[in-house]
């Protein structure tokens, strides 16, 4: 209980209780956040049989399953979808977009084959979930994002659970990162109509794209650079993605 004195001069609330009330509330809105940002054993064990999942379709790289079984799936989406969030289905987010299906994440990042401190750009942060993937596995995440609600939205998010990029832009993807380049790897969240050729062009040599490319459905596909003007590329068949847009909204 909190009880209040009051001065028998001034009739106003004493220091004491104004303090008592400030430390309550801060209490009360910690309990709230704690409350959202839940992350229990049961959530942890459905995590467990979604990597085990995402193995069974192929994807071998470890580091990348216990990204998998590491990352709070749940809390980078609405809530009236948490039961459903350790399924491998991509679901609705803001701003039209949705939140990649496991296996697609896992496939894309396994394809980098990431060593830690690699430099790596992402196109397209959206939920923030493929970041913290990439940055699970060690690697310096520069990330790009067209939509300024979920720019805005996961700028503050992302560092509630820990994980912390380099940097975060507003901007547009197609236009690459170059003050930043070369980078060791980018990752393309997003399907692209074509290939852009600053992205391609932002690459290290031995470095590699990873880009789902064409307009209703998109072939996965990996470039790498080999030299200065040359690149091999690589197709892993038909993924589905949400258009990749220019410019900034």
């Amino acid at each position: 209980m909190i009880s209040c004195e009051f001065t028998t001069e001034t009739h106003s609330l004493s220091i004491s209780c104004i303090f008592t009330n400030f430390f309550s509330l801060i209490a009360k809105k910690y309990c709230y956040f704690c409350e959202q940002m839940k992350d229990s054993f049961k959530h942890k064990g459905m995590r467990n049989q979604l990597a085990q999942i995402v193995a069974d379709k192929g994807i071998t790289d470890e580091k990348v399953l216990d990204g998998i079984r590491n990352i709070p799936r749940h809390l980078f989406m609405d809530s009236s979808f948490e039961a459903h969030a350790y399924q491998d289905k991509a679901f609705p987010i803001a701003a039209d977009q949705t939140i990649s299906q496991p296996y697609t994440v896992a496939f894309q990042t396994q394809l980098l084959e990431i060593k830690s401190g690699d430099t790596i750009l992402e196109i397209g942060t959206g939920s923030g979930y493929q970041t913290a993937m990439l940055l699970e596995l060690g690697a310096k995440v520069y990330s790009i994002e067209r939509q300024k609600e979920l720019f805005k939205r996961t700028s503050l998010f992302l560092p509630k659970l820990g994980y912390r990029p380099k940097k975060l832009i507003f901007g547009d993807g197609y236009k690459g990162l170059p003050e930043q380049a070369p980078f060791d790897g980018i990752v393309v969240t997003a399907g692209a109509p074509f290939v852009p050729k600053p992205l391609l062009g932002q690459l290290k040599i031995g470095g590699k794209l990873v880009i789902p490319v064409g307009e209703k459905a998109q072939i996965m596909t990996l470039f790498i650079r080999t030299s200065e003007k040359e690149f091999t590329k690589k197709e892993f068949g038909e993924f589905r993605f949400v258009p990749m847009l220019e410019d900034k909204n």
